[in-house]
């Protein structure tokens, strides 16, 4: 019997001419799929194009197999003359090619991986650029040729974008969220339940928030956002594309970063940035202690992670201070303990 695997999905996609892959659409992953539901696909290979004969195959033997919701899958991809792939990740490697990248994008968007919970070196490599239009995606170089055939059936083409990664919603649609601008939240993110995406917000791949959220501004590649905590209009955080290098910014439980702040260190639980003050690494940072007197002097990248944390700059000298509803003295011998 086949031992147990990372992940599965059956999906439908879009060759160009060459054949080759330009999406995948999944609608129903696996993650950890039984050892018979592996079985039954195994023979086909990690990737594997499927004719309808093979999808009749492989349907009878999902049916065997008991797996009736993957067999009528098969079955429907089998009645469509759209190209179908079995894809079957035995573990978690890095994507090596289109539907493996897609079913791993797939996997975060269903809840079914969080953030960094699966290896995606090397995915912008694997995937093309393509073009998304109202008649779904286009190979680059197949786009004028489609313009014109468009235009000469009185019609135009209608190109949404042109990047790696399509939009979230084309494909998953995560139960318990708002999203007021679809374009803005990427195939690949990870959305709670209770988290809203208002219009200026962004959320990249592999990046998202647990919920529930309000989220106005940037969450970078790389970044999760913790339940309660609210991201206001304009503000941002630096992704592990962005400048952060390998540090993994994340924004803990119920916090606070103002419109147009941003971060560029993880924060605890429960801290909340000025509006309009962007926290980097480096950037130095006057302790005050409860009478608002200022303890020492210290770089952000020291308070990364602490909770209950204020940051804020003064209105008068322009110093970026930090506050903290625990004692100064408390937070001064915690700090130091770790140097």
């Amino acid at each position: 019997m086949t031992e147990s695997a990372f992940a599965l999905g059956l999906g439908v996609g879009t060759h160009n001419r060459k054949g080759e892959w330009l999406e995948v659409f999944f609608p129903r992953p696996l993650i950890s799929p039984s050892a018979e539901l592996a079985a039954a696909v195994a023979g086909l290979g990690n990737t594997a194009t499927l004719d309808a004969n093979q999808l009749r195959t492989l349907q009878s033997k999902l049916s065997e197999a008991g797996e009736d919701e993957q067999a009528s899958l098969a079955s429907r991809l089998r009645d469509s003359d759209r190209p179908a792939v079995a894809v079957l990740l035995t573990e978690d490697a890095a994507p090596a090619n289109v539907p493996e990248g897609y079913l791993k994008l797939h996997l975060l968007s269903h809840r079914l991986v969080k953030p960094h919970g699966t290896v995606l070196d090397g995915l912008f490599g694997a995937l093309p650029n393509v073009a998304w239009t109202n008649e779904g995606a286009v190979d680059i170089e197949e786009l004028p040729e489609r313009q014109l055939a468009a235009r000469l059936r009185g019609e135009v083409l209608e190109v949404s974008c042109v990047d790696k990664f399509p939009k979230m919603t084309n494909y998953v649609v995560p139960k318990g969220v708002r999203i007021a601008h679809t374009a803005r939240v990427r195939l690949g993110a990870y959305l709670g339940e209770g988290t809203t995406i208002m219009h200026e917000g962004f959320v990249n791949f592999n990046a998202g928030t647990d919920g529930p959220g309000m989220i106005e501004g940037r969450i970078s590649a790389g970044v999760r956002v913790g339940a309660g905590s609210d991201l206001g209009g304009g503000c941002s955080t630096m992704g592990t594309l962005s400048g952060g290098g390998n540090i993994i910014i994340a924004v803990g439980k119920e916090c606070l970063i103002g419109a147009n702040a941003g971060i560029g260190i993880p924060l605890g639980d429960r801290c909340t940035v000025e509006a309009g003050l962007f926290v980097t690494a480096g950037t130095k940072v006057t302790m005050l202690d409860a009478e608002g007197m200022p303890v020492e002097t210290v770089r952000a990248r020291d308070l990364a992670s602490k909770s209950d944390l204020l940051f804020r700059r003064n209105s008068t000298t322009g110093a970026v201070e930090c506050l903290t509803n625990r004692s100064a003295i408390e937070l001064n011998e915690e700090l130091h303990a770790h140097n």
